[in-house]
């Protein structure tokens, strides 16, 4: 496991803030992005390219990337979301360095979030993934609730399978399970996972898990066993789909990162910039966030300072 490169692809700017009512200024989302960026987290997803009317908090996303196209720093990837050819243009136009697009394997959930069925999503994603790769950009596609739904309930695992093997079909191999509704648990994650990553040696596993139930650290810990090497998370634990029966928090990015240093892990992460971050959304919306770590701080810092005493 050292030997594999462990990624965190942190998700707050979008995922986090899509359902938040306070609407954040773009001063502020620099303020946030410019930390995240010295915490050395890998990649940073500064938004979606979607309609306005629907999600308002993303309506600066052309301006944040337009900002960091001349100044990012080399070491960091920044990453948009795109649902369709005129959100995949204005990412061409504005710089995004990788294009996050995805279906998901639940009808009543795609219907609500795209306004498409599964299929007819698919048809539209993979010709667009296959021009961003052309383009010399960096692709990840997903299968949204992957793992479950809030409407549907239990999804039917050989139909996410299914899908995944379009992607691989169509030379699409950096692949995302999400738990859009955080129906996901342990073993589910890890034969899911399993079956994926035998359909090409080229299958680059990422995931991404919501705490509605409590389980999502668990879950990534399956995930990490099963070979999966990109981790989405959020600052704070911030997030939740608006197209989703019961949203709920993602994974927590500092609590995932404290997680993974207390395993001898990805030490180079400044733990400290994250918490310093997630205290400084807590303090802007004015509540306390969902993440354990930015409340208790580091338990690695915590002895060291008993040691000391």
């Amino acid at each position: 496991m050292e030997d594999r490169k462990i990624i965190i692809h942190e998700v707050g700017l979008r995922d986090g803030l899509q359902a938040e009512k306070t609407a954040v200024p773009l001063d502020e989302k620099i303020r946030w992005v410019d930390m995240l960026i010295k915490s050395g987290v890998d990649i940073i997803q500064l938004g979606s390219f979607v309609n306005l009317d629907k999600v308002p908090q993303m309506a600066d996303t052309d301006k944040l990337f337009e900002h960091y196209k001349s100044i990012k720093p080399t070491m960091v990837i920044l990453s948009g979301l795109v649902l369709n050819e005129k959100g995949l243009e204005r990412g061409m136009a504005c710089g995004v360095d990788m294009f996050c697009m995805g279906v998901s394997a639940s009808e009543t959930h795609s219907k609500k979030n795209t306004g498409m069925t599964t299929s007819e999503a698919l048809n539209r994603i993979i010709p667009m993934a296959q021009q961003a790769q052309k383009a010399g950009k960096q692709v990840q596609v997903s299968i949204q609730s992957a793992f479950g739904c809030g409407f549907e309930g239990p999804i039917d695992e050989d139909k996410v399978i299914g899908i995944a093997k379009e992607y691989v079909a169509a030379g699409i191999y950096n692949i995302s399970l999400a738990d859009t509704a955080g129906h996901a648990q342990p073993y589910q994650v890890e034969r899911l996972f399993g079956a994926i990553k035998k359909l090409n040696s080229e299958v680059k596993l990422a995931c991404h898990f919501h705490n509605t139930y409590g389980v999502g650290l668990t879950n990534c810990y399956a995930a990490l066993n099963a070979g999966v090497v990109s981790f989405e998370s959020a600052i704070g634990g911030l997030g939740g789909c608006p197209f989703t029966k019961l949203p709920a928090g993602n994974v927590s990015t500092e609590d995932l990162v404290h997680t993974f240093q207390r395993m001898g892990l990805r030490k180079d992460i400044r733990l400290n910039i994250l918490i310093e971050t997630a205290k400084t959304v807590s303090q802007f919306f004015n509540r306390e966030l969902p993440g354990f770590i930015l409340k208790s701080g580091s338990i690695v810092d915590f002895q060291k300072a008993e040691s000391r005493s």
